[in-house]
């Protein structure tokens, strides 16, 4: 099991400082949080991609549909090569406006169904982009005219044969879960038939790993992340390790350290204190 940290708000100096922090301590992933009128979030990767030289480094979560694909493809991109291939993207719909209205100030959301197309076409996009070579698409939301003048030619990632993208999946939703298997790697979130959200639990989660075990195919699981996330105690490593042991057996690779709890003027002290003690360790 991998183990990530996620800094829930603060700037890019606070990235790159913690981001060291975090590789001197033992974790294997730094992620920011990514909003609409915010700190940007790329910009507090690549300032932590400088202070870095192993730990990986993304987002927690770029909301795809509300992006330009082309413009995530450049500053995705432009990070790996920064970063020595260091990248991951993490994607979902983003927040529907009943959710939260500040997502919505500058456009109207144009609703749950308009949003999952626009995110499959901009997941089929990207890989089409990151290769760095003329294409067209003709989809119902984005196109690409194709030019065989790309000057100056566009940068493509280090990492082959693409970035990885982690996808979250509403269990059990079959295209929803479709979605996530088809890429590198699973966001759970629990959404049963009633509609209602619901807190994700380690037997959930084993339940959709096996979903998608099935579905992929046992052999082609190496490398498929399943990622979770949640608090653990900074002062009591047995308590910390017994919360994330769980959840390595049902099937995560990923544990994130994400308390999105912390008030803004606290981030980066407490943020530093939980580096500092180390990973969850669960071995």
């Amino acid at each position: 099991m991998k183990f990530g940290f996620v800094m829930p708000s603060g700037d890019a100096r606070d990235a790159a400082d913690l981001a060291a922090i975090a590789e001197d301590h033992g974790w294997d992933g730094f992620f920011v949080w990514e909003g609409i009128w915010s700190v940007d979030a790329w910009t507090c990767l690549a300032a932590a991609a400088m202070r870095t030289q192993r730990i990986r480094l993304g987002t927690m979560l770029t909301p795809l549909p509300r992006r330009k694909p082309w413009e995530l493809a450049s500053q995705t991109s432009t990070l790996d090569n920064l970063s020595g291939g260091r990248v991951i993207l993490a994607v979902g719909l983003g927040v529907s406006a009943d959710e939260g209205d500040r997502w919505w100030l500058f456009e109207d959301d144009p609703g749950r169904v308009t949003r999952a197309e626009m995110l499959d076409e901009g997941l089929e996009m990207l890989q089409l982009l990151w290769r760095g070579e003329p294409f067209e698409f003709h989809g119902r939301h984005y196109r690409a005219r194709r030019t065989d003048a790309l000057a100056p030619a566009p940068q493509t990632p280090v990492q082959k044969p693409r970035i990885p993208i982690w996808v979250v999946g509403a269990w059990p939703r079959p295209k929803s879960m479709r979605r996530a298997a088809a890429w590198d790697g699973w966001l759970p979130n629990y959404l049963p038939k009633d509609g209602q959200h619901r807190e994700l639990t380690p037997q959930v989660c084993a339940d959709g790993v096996q979903w998608i075990r099935t579905h992929r195919g046992a052999d082609s699981m190496d490398g498929y992340d399943v990622v979770v996330e949640g608090v653990t105690s900074a002062d009591d490593p047995a308590a910390a390790a017994a919360t994330v042991r769980p959840w390595a057996e049902a099937g995560a690779t990923w544990w994130l350290d994400a308390n999105w709890s912390i008030p803004p003027e606290q981030v980066r002290e407490e943020s530093e204190r939980r580096l500092r003690a180390g990973p969850p360790r669960i071995d």
